[in-house]
């Protein structure tokens, strides 16, 4: 099977920066819970799997230390446009070395590609949320 990996690179790498994002530098680490985002858990499978930790016995090879290296640094920065550009580019150059790895990550089923979420609020204390499981408490006067 022969595997564009340009264009892999480029659809799987949203994922991945989804669940850097979400989970930090503990993202190669944590394990999957069922409560955890169906995106988020992918992105983090294509991660476990670029960077070889689905395979512990397995050494890992030059490009998947440097992507190793540049996950945990975009932990640190999340929303840093130029090193998720740099995450891409050691995706396709991974890829390209492994195409074994590539050809597995091609076959796998994708969910719904990652959503942007822009929060606004108005107001003086107005509080800005994206998921809300409880209660708001702004220390205003409330009983």
């Amino acid at each position: 099977m022969s595997v564009d990996v340009v264009q892999l690179a480029q659809d799987v790498t949203p994922y991945a920066t989804t669940a850097i994002t979400a989970y930090g530098a503990a993202v190669l680490a944590r394990v999957e819970s069922d409560a955890a985002d169906v995106t988020v858990s992918f992105g983090q499978r294509i991660l476990q799997r670029l960077i070889g930790r689905d395979t512990p016995d397995s050494e890992t090879s030059a490009e998947q230390e440097a992507l190793a290296a540049t996950v945990a640094e975009l932990a640190g920065t999340p929303g840093d446009a130029d090193l998720a550009a740099v995450l891409r580019v050691q995706v396709r150059r991974l890829m390209t070395a492994h195409p074994d790895i590539a050809t597995d990550i091609a076959g796998w089923a994708r969910p719904a590609e990652p959503a942007t979420v822009t929060i606004t609020t108005s107001g003086d204390r107005s509080p800005a949320v994206h998921n809300n499981y409880g209660t708001i408490n702004t220390g205003d006067s409330t009983t």
